[in-house]
């Protein structure tokens, strides 16, 4: 994996009351969305949640794997791993 790019875990709810993000424990991000998971919303409102989060733009974050699963798998773009795990730590 490039230096300048971080590979994250992340398990969402949809249809919750707010978008937020519950836990970061074991190398996975919780996250629960207000929408439904209907044609790419809650993958939508996933990236624009972890763009605000991470301070990263909303085009550096990418679903890699799992797009219509709970469980993703997300690449970020100019943020290495190790302040990646930093900023999650501090939630």
């Amino acid at each position: 994996m490039p230096e300048n790019q971080a590979k994250l875990l992340v398990q969402v709810q949809s249809n919750a009351k707010r978008d937020e993000i519950v836990s970061f424990e074991d190398g996975t991000l919780r996250v629960k969305i207000c929408v439904p998971p209907v044609r790419g919303k809650a993958n939508k409102a996933l990236i624009e949640l972890l763009s605000g989060v991470l301070g990263v733009r909303k085009s550096n974050i990418t679903i890699t794997k799992g797009e219509t699963n709970k469980r993703k798998t997300v690449m970020v773009e100019g943020l290495p791993q190790t302040q990646l795990m930093q900023k999650l730590n501090k939630l």
